[in-house]
């Protein structure tokens, strides 16, 4: 679709150029966000998009260029420091924007109540904006329920209908998740999968940046011992932040075979090409878990429910996914305290074995069925 076109439902009414996408988070809420992106580069292919997003706000949270990297989808990014209140660093973004001076903005931040909201786009006015699309205001600000199967709408199918005006979003299809994954990233998986001497793997991507989220350094040791006997033959890598390490390594000890701590060793999309490789991904709901989800390998996740059930599970099929709905549920805590995780401390580890051996059944019989 050419970006002359004009689009009368969504206020365009002239050629746009110039593309400015509003999205915050790190590398879990850039994945989820894809097919949007891949929507509006189909759209607006020959307009200049940037990103105006948040810089990384912790360790293991990465910045959303590098999840995004050299894949074409986004051409430059503007950042800035969330929760600042500077006047200085408000009138940085806003020369900025009115610097690139975007013929329309597609928000896809997450919604935050109407007030906050109005408070963005009000600004973006100021900035020059008079065309924008994807605020999640009314029934676009929160997720659809699903009575019969008691879940959420997944975060991905609501920001698609905010982007209704724009054409389909085709959640369905996997090209709309692609990374793009460059040949250098794909070399570089090559390299440090090398010491595994061709055998098939699976991967345990264990750290979180939450409290609320962690299952516990000994249940994912447990694990590790009991998956080992049932997975003798194949090889186990762990992936995350640098911070990880030290713990991924316990874990690593009572993994009986061949095993590679990956842990602050490479780049995100860098590790997305590891993954691509693996049958089976295990975590807590994070980052890699959505990047495997993208890539079309199955996960075992342990979830705490601090968020709807559904809402930020791995989106696709063959997922396995343990989620304990407490009357606290829905809390969005990052740190459990009163309740002391009570919902992820009652997952147990046979749970989390038979939802891995699970899911990679569902992986082992998806991969007969490419092959037949």
């Amino acid at each position: 679709m050419a970006d002359t076109q004009s689009f009368e439902s969504a206020g365009i009414g002239g050629p746009v150029n110039r593309v400015l996408i509003y999205r915050l988070g790190s590398l879990g809420d850039t994945v989820v966000v894809l097919p949007c992106l891949h929507l509006i580069a189909r759209v607006f292919p020959n307009a200049r998009r940037i990103m105006l997003t948040n810089s990384p706000v912790h360790a293991k949270a990465p910045a959303t260029a590098s999840v995004i990297g050299s894949s074409g989808l986004v051409h430059d990014y503007i950042t800035y420091q969330t929760g600042s209140r500077s006047l200085a660093g408000f009138a940085r973004i806003w020369w900025k924007i009115r610097e690139f001076s975007p013929d329309i903005l597609i928000y896809l931040a997450a919604p935050r109540g109407d007030k906050a909201i109005q408070r963005d786009l009000s600004f973006f006015r100021l900035c020059g904006i008079r065309t924008m699309i994807g605020a999640p205001v009314g029934e676009l600000a929160e997720p659809l329920y699903d009575a019969q199967t008691g879940l959420w709408e997944h975060e991905a199918f609501r920001l698609a209908r905010t982007l209704a005006p724009l054409g389909n979003v085709d959640l369905e299809n996997s090209e709309s998740w692609d990374l793009r994954l460059t040949p250098a990233e794909i070399n570089t998986a090559s390299r440090v999968l090398a010491g595994l001497n061709g055998k098939q793997f699976l991967v345990a991507a264990i750290g979180t940046k939450m409290q609320a989220k962690d299952w516990g350094t000994e249940k994912w040791q447990a694990l590790m011992q009991r998956l080992g006997e049932v997975f003798p033959d194949h090889a186990m890598v762990f992936l995350g932040a640098r911070d990880d390490f030290a713990t991924c390594e316990k874990a690593r000890s009572k993994w009986q075979g061949e095993a590679l701590n990956l842990c602050g060793m490479l780049t995100p999309r860098e590790s997305a090409a590891v993954i691509q490789r693996a049958e089976l991904l295990m975590g807590p709901d994070s980052g890699p878990m959505h990047v495997a989800a993208a890539l079309g390998v199955p996960c075992a996740a342990v979830f705490a429910a601090r968020a709807r059930p559904g809402h930020w599970f791995p989106f696709g099929k063959g997922h396995q996914v343990i989620y304990h709905k407490t009357d606290c549920f829905n809390c969005n805590l990052e740190t459990c305290i009163e309740q002391r995780k009570k919902c992820i401390e009652s997952v147990q580890v046979d749970e989390m074995l038979n939802a891995a051996v699970k899911a990679w059944e569902y992986g082992r019989r998806k991969r007969e069925m490419q092959l037949a």
